[in-house]
């Protein structure tokens, strides 16, 4: 399954994901050819998020552990939540660890197709130590589930031998921009080391700790996905750029996410499905692409699309939406 896939992906250049002639699938990687082994093959078919079969069979829990950010992002706004709504950094209520703990019993004990779990906010998971020790205490009671982060990639090169350490073995890291000069119309501010960054200093920060966490991330045979926000007017034609960096780094799958105008973005209008696949298609040259995605809130469970956190929410309800 996996081998015609990544035939298919059509990419030419570093990154590429193909067969060779005794089909074995690897990913070049600054001119080296990086086998990817049977583990890590046996992730991307289970992982609904990486492979696209997969999504129809199992599913993922995510696990809203993870409430403080380090960077504002001019489209994010997480005060929200509406239980009919469905995008990221949305969640119905921010667990403990132990709590994430007890939600995944109690999620097994129902759906029995549950092959990852994860943390992806709702705000930034590395800046949470919540992020940790809920993935301590998950490796030790379900060392057979998949444990996944989705991360902005700040902190990600000082925090990548935790996450190899706790058995992370699959990686989303949101790109927005290669270029400081266009990363600083996509971040109000980076909070780095005690200290805050604003404008191009802080797009760079930013930008150079993504990269260098990819590159490490690869380096330890986790598999990186790359989200990627596409805002008309802003970074629309930059993203090619994205997939073609990400790519060299041995990054193995992109994410072009349709913006979502709200907060300081609220006056842009998203791309038409139309914009969203011309730009898809020129990144493919690059780096394989998911055309599969849902914008999963902070606290999904189930199978992409067919979302059933409210099943195991007993919180009562006051928003309206």
């Amino acid at each position: 399954m996996l081998n015609a896939e990544a035939r298919a992906s059509g990419a030419s250049e570093s990154g590429e994901i193909v067969s060779d002639e005794n089909e074995r699938v690897f990913v070049e990687v600054e001119g080296r050819k990086v086998p990817f082994d049977p583990t890590q093959l046996r992730k991307i078919q289970e992982h609904p998020c990486f492979s696209k079969e997969a999504c129809h069979l199992f599913g993922r829990i995510h696990l809203p552990v993870a409430p403080k950010c380090n960077i504002q992002c001019n489209y994010c706004i997480r005060k929200f939540d509406c239980v009919n709504e469905s995008r990221p950094g949305v969640t119905s209520k921010v667990l403990t660890p132990a709590e994430a703990v007890e939600r995944v019993r109690e999620v097994l004990k129902r759906v029995h197709y549950i092959k990852v779990v994860a943390v992806a906010g709702p705000g930034e998971p590395l800046f949470n130590e919540e992020t940790f020790e809920t993935f301590r205490l998950l490796k030790e009671e379900f060392p057979f589930l998949l444990r996944c982060v989705s991360t902005n990639g700040l902190l990600l090169p000082e925090r990548i031998d935790d996450l190899h350490s706790l058995g992370i073995s699959t990686l989303t890291v949101t790109v927005n921009a290669v270029d400081p000069k266009i990363g600083k119309d996509i971040y109000s501010f980076v909070l780095y080391k005690g200290k805050r960054y604003e404008g191009e200093e802080g797009a760079k920060i930013l930008i150079e700790n993504q990269l260098e966490g990819i590159k490490e991330a690869v380096k330890r045979k986790i598999i990186v996905k790359v989200n990627t926000v596409l805002i008309p007017t802003v970074n629309d034609r930059h993203v090619v750029d994205v997939a073609r960096k990400i790519s060299r780094l041995g990054a193995y799958i992109q994410n072009i996410i349709p913006l979502i105008p709200q907060f300081k973005f609220a006056h842009i209008p998203p791309p038409s499905p139309a914009e969203k696949r011309k730009v898809q298609e020129e990144c493919a040259k690059f780096i394989r692409q998911m055309v599969h995605c849902r914008r999963c809130r902070a606290d999904a469970i189930g199978k992409l699309g067919k979302d059933i956190q409210h099943m195991f929410n007993n919180e009562k309800k006051t928003t309206r939406c």
